[in-house]
Formats: structure tokens, sequence, C-alpha cells
């Protein structure tokens, strides 16, 4: 989840996607044609095994967009596959 964030902050879209699950991966992320964020910090709350394969992670980013400050919460999912872990889903 950490790693995914300082993806999120540098921008890095090849590696979101290299840890996004090939079931529910995008395209693409368009990271460098939408406004640009600035990330403020990230705060994980809790994360949980739900089995010996999955788990949870809620955590809640803090970013600026077009100069207004917002808070993402998510609670994400994640599955463990070939000892890696990708992301899933959310709910948020």
């Amino acid at each position: 989840m950490r790693s995914r964030y300082s993806a999120y902050v540098l921008g890095l879209e090849d590696y979101l996607l290299a840890t996004w699950h090939a079931t529910t991966r995008p395209a693409d992320l368009q990271l460098a044609t939408t406004p640009p964020t600035q990330w403020l910090g990230l705060t994980v709350k809790r994360h949980d095994s739900t089995g010996t394969e999955t788990a949870v992670v809620e955590f809640i980013a803090r970013h600026k967009m077009g100069g207004r400050a917002e808070r993402l919460h998510e609670i994400s999912r994640f599955v463990r596959e070939g000892g890696r872990w990708y992301y899933l889903n959310a709910d948020g």
C-alpha cells in the first residue's frame, strides 16, 4: 500500500499498473493528463489479513487538487499471487 501511494506521489504509472491485479486493472491511469495532484500525506488506519492470500488496508490519503485540500478515505483489497501482492479494488 505504501509503495503504491509513493508511486502516485512520484507519478509512476507503470508501477501502479504492474501492482494492479489483471482482472481489475485499467488500460491506463492518464496521470500525466489529469490536473496535477499535490499529495500531502498517508495515514494507514488498519490492515488485516482476510485469508491466506487476501488482505484489506484502510487508509486516508490527503492531497490538494486545483488548490483545494481533499481527503481520500478508502478500504483497499489486495490479493497475493506468486508471492506478490496486487491491488484488487476498493470501497471508498
